[in-house]
């Protein structure tokens, strides 16, 4: 018997989750079930993406409805056309045994007028993205007065993409008797105000800590210098023979990039992004679902509301700006009990950012190498060991084929056949990687100092001040405002010297050696330009305070530099 009957579920939907291999409840069910099924008071939920969510709020929905009633009764909101979609697949499995119920999607994207037949024809469940639902809303073809459940699953995907005021007018247009259900993977602070807002002293359930990870992933770093990690993620995936996995970008321009050299290199690849068109992307899709693509490489907005089961990877090929994007996409991966990785790509620049993730997940980076390419060869000779082992031979079709095939390889012993048999797969990834360089560390920092990312300042004291590069690192220390800034290049000077921050940090610097002074010198700092490539330190010696030539400065005699 499905442990699924003890929760107060029908024997016609037991009946159904069994045909679907549905044995026993997920954390999230065992808890939000019961509560549905016994109380009227409004849900507030944690639970990742990918822990039975779906099954969770719809089963108790479903054994309350009222089938002989055919106005709507139910609402669910969800962020995209995919997770609407798979909602609306996943109550129909669900009701396969249950007469009279109806269930209609609509999302964006698609026919309006066909979604508008299908609800005169009487919806008990409706599934809908906001800005459709708020469009069938308006015209009057949707109809939401007699609901009873108003769901909002993935309600922080929701407000990350722009969708407040599309739900503040669904949820005013709602009866004020109502049980309000929100489902959530991370509570920010809008989240809440959603909850304070439209929920009624609500229950609060959490499957999990929230705002953390999901739990059976394991989270990896590679620290690699920014030109090598393109080069880092093909070995992360030659070192994963098996990978099936998310690569996800910052950019849409991004992640055609990375998918054009991944196709380029011969990887089974595509990338998901804003620039699709909604067929491409039904196309994209629909090949990764089938595993016709290992690799699938998506910006955060593209990928929102997918839900991708048996993922063994997500690479982070740069790391998101928001905390919660990085718990979304993590949380893509370690499904269904089963173990994942998520690996992020740095540069030392970026090291910095690992530290809140880690307080925001509850779980510590490890530091891994970036494998050589003895370790990839390994790997890809024992997984080709493996497939052999594994193989099913069909017997019916290659017997006709067998005397010939022996006869042409009856001169060569059995140790030389697996040798070349070994060869033809193999040789090609021994002929890439010999001789790789070792990818690990970050060594850009000495050679990228005078890059875009920095400003370079002038500063009027140098050797004969006993200035070196050690107290210049205090002294700015000192005058700017805590944080994590990262001082590139110094060139210490008889008289004056250089050094470079990072960009952002241009008008901390600014306004921090305001009035300072050092061995009793007043202390003067400039914005200068960063010398070109070539020149070196031939461009200090154009710098000439008494002829007022500025050389190496943003300004002339003209426009002067930035000072105090």
């Amino acid at each position: 018997m499905s442990l699924f009957v003890e929760l107060g579920l029908s024997r016609a939907i037991v009946d159904a989750l069994d045909d679907l291999g549905y044995v026993q409840p997920t954390p999230i069910q065992q808890q939000t079930i019961p509560q549905i099924l016994s109380s009227k008071k409004d849900l507030k939920a944690f639970a990742q993406t990918g822990t039975g969510k779906t099954a969770a709020f719809s089963l108790p929905i479903l054994e309350q409805l009222d089938t002989e009633d055919s106005s709507t009764q139910a609402i669910i909101l969800s962020p995209t056309r995919e997770l609407a979609i798979q909602i609306g697949n996943n109550i129909e499995d669900f009701t396969k045994y249950t007469e009279k119920i109806k269930v209609a999607t609509v999302y964006g994207g698609a026919n309006i007028e066909e979604q508008i037949r299908t609800l005169k024809k009487g919806a008990q469940i409706v599934i809908g993205t906001p800005g459709r639902t708020v469009d069938l809303i308006n015209r009057k073809k949707l109809h939401l007065n007699n609901i009873q459940w108003l769901v909002l699953d993935e309600a922080d995907e929701m407000l990350n993409m722009g969708f407040k005021e599309d739900l503040d007018h669904i949820l005013k247009t709602t009866p004020s008797e109502k049980q309000t259900l929100l489902f959530s993977a991370t509570f920010p602070k809008e989240v809440d105000e959603i909850a304070k807002n439209y929920l009624k002293s609500p229950v609060e359930i959490s499957a999990g800590k929230k705002n953390s990870g999901a739990t059976n992933v394991l989270h990896e770093y590679y620290l690699v210098s920014e030109r090598n990690r393109y080069a880092a993620l093909k070995r992360l995936v030659d070192i994963n023979p098996d990978i099936y996995g998310i690569i996800f970008s910052r950019t849409r321009r991004e992640a055609k990039d990375i998918a054009s050299k991944l196709i380029d290199d011969g990887y089974n690849a595509d990338a998901l992004h804003g620039d699709l068109s909604q067929a491409q992307r039904d196309i994209v899709m629909e090949k990764f679902r089938a595993k016709h693509l290992q690799l699938l490489v998506a910006t955060d907005v593209a990928a929102r509301g997918l839900d991708v089961d048996e993922l063994t990877h997500v690479i982070n090929y740069k790391l998101p700006d928001q905390i919660e994007l990085y718990t979304h996409r993590s949380g893509r991966t370690g499904r269904a009990g089963k173990q994942g990785v998520s690996i992020a790509i740095i540069n030392n620049k970026e090291k910095s950012k690992l530290r809140p993730i880690e307080a925001k997940i509850g779980k510590k980076f490890i530091h891994e190498e970036v494998p050589n390419g003895r370790e990839i060869c390994e790997k890809q000779l024992f997984n080709l060991i493996e497939k052999v082992k594994d193989v099913q031979v069909n017997e019916n079709q290659i017997s006709s084929y067998l005397d010939s095939i022996n006869e042409q390889l009856k001169h060569i012993d059995r140790e030389e056949l697996i040798k070349r048999f070994v060869s033809i797969e193999f040789n090609q990834f021994l002929s890439y990687y010999e001789d790789a360089e070792d990818l690990n560390g970050d060594d850009s920092k000495e050679r990228n100092r005078n890059n875009e990312d920095f400003t370079r300042f002038y500063i009027n004291i140098g050797k004969m001040d006993r200035l070196n590069p050690a107290r210049l690192m205090g002294l700015i220390n000192e005058n700017l405002p805590k944080g994590n800034v990262e001082i590139g290049k110094i060139e210490i000077l008889k008289s004056f010297s250089f050094f470079e921050i990072e960009k952002n940090w241009e008008d901390k610097v600014l306004k921090g050696f305001r009035n300072v002074t050092f061995e009793g010198r007043t202390v003067i700092v400039e914005v200068t330009k960063t010398p070109k490539k070539g020149r070196g330190k031939s461009d200090n010696k154009s710098f000439n305070r008494g002829k007022k030539d500025y050389g190496n400065f943003s300004g002339s005699k003209k426009k002067r530099a930035k000072r105090f």
